[in-house]
């Protein structure tokens, strides 16, 4: 009995350790869950970026959507995807901020699904995150840094879906508009 409580006592600390280290890591986890960010530096100047972001028919090239029209700041901008497999996928976002060649921002919507048999595209009722794409002039182009985050405001069990799914989609799309604007300068 004395060896069991002494062995206790000795793994005090150790214990106090890993629950540390485990709460600790989960506020990280939690923090990090919560937005993706992305930098790319592009060889192409700040204008040549901006206009890829912002130009309706060019932002639909390498982002692989179809708009009905341009970015206009504090309205809804609509299309649907182009990429194979999605053209069933409406796309829909909320312009938040034009500050030219600094900062575009919009929220977007997030469903559950995009399956053809449960895709409903009615985003009326859908949570939100917020898109963020700032533009840093570099000496050999410009720094883009793209950011999504709010994924902590979306119910519980679509939070780590739409993370994972998102985290692969903005890895792709900085490397298609690497492509666009190395293509089309």
């Amino acid at each position: 009995m004395q060896c069991t409580i002494a062995k206790s006592i000795c793994n005090l600390p150790v214990a106090h350790f890993l629950l540390a280290s485990y709460y600790a890591t989960g506020r990280l986890h939690n923090e990090m869950a919560d937005r993706i960010e992305k930098r790319i530096e592009l060889k192409a100047p700040v204008s040549r970026v901006w206009r890829a972001l912002t130009d309706y028919r060019e932002f639909g090239e390498w982002f692989r959507v179809k708009l009905e029209g341009p970015f206009v700041e504090g309205q809804f901008t609509r299309g649907v995807i182009t990429h194979p497999g999605y053209e069933h996928v409406k796309w829909e976002a909320r312009v938040q901020k034009m500050e030219p060649e600094k900062l575009f921002s919009f929220t977007w919507p997030h469903v559950q699904s995009f399956d053809k048999e449960t895709y409903s595209g009615d985003y009326s009722n859908a949570p939100t995150t917020l898109v963020e794409f700032r533009l840093e002039p570099t000496k050999d182009g410009t720094l883009l840094v793209l950011t999504e985050s709010g994924f902590d405001q979306l119910p519980e069990d679509m939070r780590e879906e739409n993370f994972r799914r998102n985290e692969g989609g903005w890895s792709e799309q900085m490397k298609n508009i690497e492509k666009h604007v190395s293509w089309t300068s």
